[in-house]
């Protein structure tokens, strides 16, 4: 996988909330078509620090700059070029598969084609399922339906929190199929998860939250780094 020295992602921050520091001066660059780990411990600050990637948190202090775009002060053009794969579905129960696409595409400007939209559903293994309301999709398979908006949205930073989650054997690979394939195309992944293994598969980097901070670890030490 071919990385550019094309800095897309810098950020030195640190967050508090009232009287609890969970972030201390965390600083990380990522450069274009990288994939960057993030682990550590219940509590160390991973969803505080993936929230201020996706610009859905202001950093109590610091900068984040996204595509040389300030996150903080021009969050509306960082978010253009970001796209966020959380916990929950972000999808509407009441609509169909192909209608969730189509308005979560259309507030980014795009306008995806029906064959387009066939292609990104049979990517990630739900093609037969393009008229079915999201409240009928198991978990599984609403996270495949966001993999696919991601495909169609084409970002130039794709941030994934716990993106195995809810995954079966076969659509765990399925994701790492999709993270090369974003790679290859110039995008840069950030991943933040507790499965080291499948994630030692497609990372460049890789850093542990410990104490507040971000130490960064070889990826070929992670399966069995003690943390």
């Amino acid at each position: 996988m071919a990385i550019s020295m094309v800095s897309l992602l810098g950020i030195k921050v640190s967050h508090t909330y009232r009287f609890f520091k969970a972030l201390k001066e965390v600083s990380l660059a990522l450069q274009q078509g990288e994939c960057y780990a993030l682990f550590g411990p219940n509590g160390a600050g991973k969803t505080t620090l993936m929230k201020i990637f996706a610009t859905l948190l202001r950093p109590t202090c610091g900068t984040v700059a996204i595509m040389g775009k300030d996150s903080v002060q021009d969050r509306e053009a960082a978010r253009q070029a970001l796209y966020f794969i959380g916990h929950g579905s972000f999808l509407y129960d009441d609509l169909t598969t192909l209608e969730n696409i189509k308005f979560t595409i259309g507030l980014r400007g795009g306008l995806p084609t029906l064959g387009e939209m066939k292609i990104a559903l049979d990517r990630v293994g739900i093609g037969p399922y393009t008229s079915q309301k999201i409240r009928t999709l198991s978990a599984g398979m609403q996270k495949r339906l966001s993999l696919a908006k991601a495909i169609l949205a084409k970002p130039t930073l794709l941030l994934l929190d716990e993106p195995y989650a809810s995954l079966d054997e076969k659509g765990i690979d399925m994701m790492n199929e999709a993270i090369f394939d974003f790679l290859k195309k110039g995008s840069s992944v950030l991943i933040s998860s507790h499965d080291r293994v499948k994630t030692a598969e497609v990372a460049h980097r890789a850093g542990i939250l410990h104490n507040k901070g971000l130490k960064e670890i070889p990826v070929t030490e992670l399966v069995h780094a003690l943390f």
